[in-house]
């Protein structure tokens, strides 16, 4: 006969299982902090193109591209935002050459819903425009039986939409000889996930609050509710806080899907995480010729 092994008890069993449980308990929270400073780190490269693209447009055209085009007849592209003009400088010139196309063949500018041409812009995802945290935005949004493409990050206006001290606003021209404020102490772009009700945050054009792009491409940062359709929101103004998918009222303030805070693109193209506790300076940080004398937090 064979001689028997020795078996294992069922409490050496349950020992084993209560250690790799606790184990696993002590990763998973190491495991998901990885990922979430990948997916920031991922969606500061974003903004890190964008701000190379901005100033690649500069040297061009010797100004940062309007928030928003609002005055002027077809050749202005009426109601392009910022992110369109930064197309041939992100790898996407064939997407630039259809908007062309598609303005130059409109027969009423004012109404951007009416030209079929627009419509397959209007609804490119463009990877570039959307934070990786955020996987609803890899696929256009259907409304009414058009698709429309969003936007995770908005050009900083200044303080609302009835201010232009920022850079980007309605027709805007800011060169950058005009930041007095310093370029490594004035915002440019910042985070801002679409609007709960997906009626704010269009990429290509779009009406924004009141027919000015108002939290739809750009932002302020103590920004005002006009919009109508969302009489359940306070007026403002809003601050940098925190902001959840469900609430609509998050449109109208800065915030990101990273603990903490959210990613922010300054003039001269550096890029930095700034925690909902920067609140105070963000006025500061908003304006290109306040004056004011503040630091970039940490």
């Amino acid at each position: 006969m064979r001689p028997s092994r020795p078996g294992i008890t069922l409490i050496e069993l349950l020992v084993v299982i209560a250690i790799i449980s606790i184990l696993a308990a002590l990763l998973l929270p190491a495991v998901q902090s990885v990922r979430s400073t990948a997916a920031r780190l991922n969606c500061q490269n974003n903004l890190k193109q964008l701000a190379l693209a901005a100033h690649a447009y500069h040297d061009r055209e010797d100004r940062l591209p309007p928030g928003i085009t609002l005055s002027g007849s077809r050749p202005t592209y009426l109601h392009l935002g910022w992110p369109a003009r930064l197309l041939p400088d992100l790898e996407q010139s064939a997407l630039w050459s259809g908007a062309q196309r598609a303005f130059a063949t409109d027969p009423n500018p004012t109404d951007f819903f009416g030209h079929v041409a627009h419509a397959p812009i209007l609804g490119t995802p463009v990877s570039a425009f959307t934070c990786p945290s955020d996987s609803r935005l890899r696929q256009p949004f259907e409304r009414n039986g058009l698709y429309f493409a969003y936007t995770s990050y908005l050009g900083v206006q200044g303080l609302s939409q009835f201010d232009t001290g920022g850079v980007l606003f309605p027709d805007s021209r800011v060169s950058l000889t005009h930041i007095s404020d310093g370029t490594s102490q004035t915002l440019l772009v910042g985070e801002r996930p679409p609007a709960a009700d997906w009626e704010l945050g269009w990429w290509y054009r779009g009406w924004g609050q009141q027919k000015n792009g108002s939290a739809e491409m750009i932002l302020g940062v103590r920004e005002m509710k006009t919009k109508l359709s969302s009489r359940e929101c306070a007026k403002g103004p809003y601050s940098f806080t925190p902001g959840t998918f469900q609430n609509s009222c998050d449109a109208f303030h800065f915030w990101s899907l990273h603990p903490g805070g959210a990613n922010f693109a300054f003039c001269d193209g550096s890029v930095h995480f700034l925690r909902y506790s920067a609140d105070s300076v963000l006025p500061a940080l908003a304006t290109r010729a306040g004056g004011e004398a503040v630091g970039v937090p940490d």
